[in-house]
């Protein structure tokens, strides 16, 4: 029990809610800021370095971003980086690293995708180059080179050969806590804490926890799945239902330099097959993700399912998005293949096939199933437009409490997520806002 009331209170201790404690603490004069994680350590859930692919995104290679989606992630993702960048080099080597990325097109209608793109985006990403088949073969040999010669198909690749492209979200993650601590601010971090429910009293929220109550005047939930189920127990966000998307990955021998994503299927709303160095994971290269439906709101933890079913809502315009989804043949196809994907004997023989569209060269022998990597993605369902919503969602009723749900860019979006969140808050206690410090430090302006 404790009798201070906060300014702010986070729920969720991932790279989201960490990256908005160090926000509100070095850009606002709000005195008393909170943080509460229901596990003993930050970022363990979907920002732990083996449950994402690590990127960095910024737009530049991922297809099924539109232009103007690329740039508002190509100003998050900078604010990350100089974030790390005005760190001791020390420190920012442990959390954002430097290996070239392209995005490869591989046939003549990927290709000819990929130059029309590349006319377009150039202006925008001065870093972006379009490689032919020669140059790819210089920067990643075995995307073209196999025993019996190089690859016949046609393939071309937009790249960056020189920027930092990823990240280790939890480093990053420990490293927002650590310079939030180094204010002169109240900070309070309340782990092993798990929060049951939320209710508001008067101008006050108390936030019920397994060790008890905690009162603030503005409660911000960045919790993943966690979010919506907090959110409709206080009668929000009542017209969502929660679909998880659980990713695997594979890993195999270094067989690239850096990060090789492929072409985006406009039908999927998934993410297409990548191949990744991993940070944590030193002479392998990571390939994925696959995709499967879970019913449960985290990864590897049964206790979860139960909380999936109260946020799934089940009723006729979610089965009508399910339908929608599956009379797609595309979409149909990759589900019942991402099912077989789960089954061991088989699982590697079918992503085999998948990954030699990167690596044509790989063996069976080569690749092996990642166990106990990947997380899991709340994607949300718009039930009132009985739709999928793809990318990040937010609950805001204005009331003094916001609910943050961060699928992909939300790892790199953090701090512009935080920045929106930092703002509504502002508006709300009417605290100051060093915009000018923001702006400097983070947006290099």
């Amino acid at each position: 029990m404790t009798a201070k009331t906060y300014d702010v209170l986070i729920v969720g201790g991932g790279v989201s809610g960490t990256a908005l404690l160090y926000e509100l603490a070095r850009y606002t004069d709000l005195d008393r800021i909170g943080l509460i994680e229901k596990y003993n350590d930050f970022a363990t859930v979907n920002s732990k370095s083996s449950n994402n692919s690590q990127t960095i995104h910024c737009g530049d290679i991922e297809t099924n971003y539109t232009l103007e989606k690329a740039l508002k992630v190509k100003r998050t993702a900078g604010m990350l980086v100089n974030y790390a960048k005005s760190l001791p080099d020390d420190e920012r080597d442990q959390i954002i690293f430097k290996y070239p990325k392209m995005v490869l097109g591989v046939g003549h209608d990927e290709c000819d995708f990929l130059r029309k793109r590349f006319d377009v985006f150039k202006g925008h990403y001065p870093g972006m180059t379009l490689l032919e088949k020669e140059q790819v073969a210089e920067v990643e040999p075995q995307v073209i080179h196999t025993e019996s010669g190089p690859r016949k198909e046609e393939i071309i690749a937009l790249a960056i050969t020189d920027d930092y492209t990823a990240v280790d979200y939890k480093a990053i993650s420990e490293s927002f806590v650590k310079q939030a601590q180094k204010t002169d601010k109240d900070i309070d971090l309340m782990l092993e804490t798990g929060v049951h429910s939320i209710e508001k009293e008067g101008e006050i929220f108390k936030v019920q926890t397994n060790k008890g109550e905690y009162q603030a005047r503005f409660v911000v939930v960045c919790a993943g799945g966690h979010s919506l189920l907090l959110a409709q127990q206080m009668g929000y966000g009542l017209n969502f239902s929660c679909l998880p998307v659980a990713g695997s990955f594979y890993f195999t021998p270094q067989v690239l330099n850096g990060k090789v994503y492929t072409v985006q299927n406009d039908k999927l709303p998934f993410a297409a097959i990548h191949g990744d160095p991993d940070v944590r994971v030193p002479g392998k290269t990571r390939f994925g993700p696959t995709a499967l439906l879970l019913p449960m709101l985290e990864r590897y933890n049964s206790k979860t399912i139960p909380e999936f079913f109260k946020v799934l809502k089940l009723d006729g315009s979610v089965f009508k998005v399910f339908w929608d989804l599956f009379k797609v043949s595309d979409i149909r196809n990759y589900i019942f293949k991402n099912f077989l994907f789960e089954i061991p004997w088989v699982r590697r023989r079918l992503f085999l096939k998948d990954a030699r569209k990167i690596v044509p060269g790989l063996k069976l022998s080569d690749v092996t199933f990642a166990k106990k990597f990947g997380g899991i993605r709340p994607q949300l369902i718009d039930k009132d437009n009985k739709e999928l919503m793809l990318g990040e969602a937010r609950i805001n009723p204005g009331t003094g409490i916001i609910f943050n749900m961060t699928p992909s860019p939300g790892g790199t979006s953090c701090l512009g997520n935080g920045e929106n969140d930092l703002r509504e808050i502002a508006k709300f206690l009417g605290c100051g806002f060093d915009e000018e410090a923001f702006n400097r430090e983070l947006l290099d302006s």
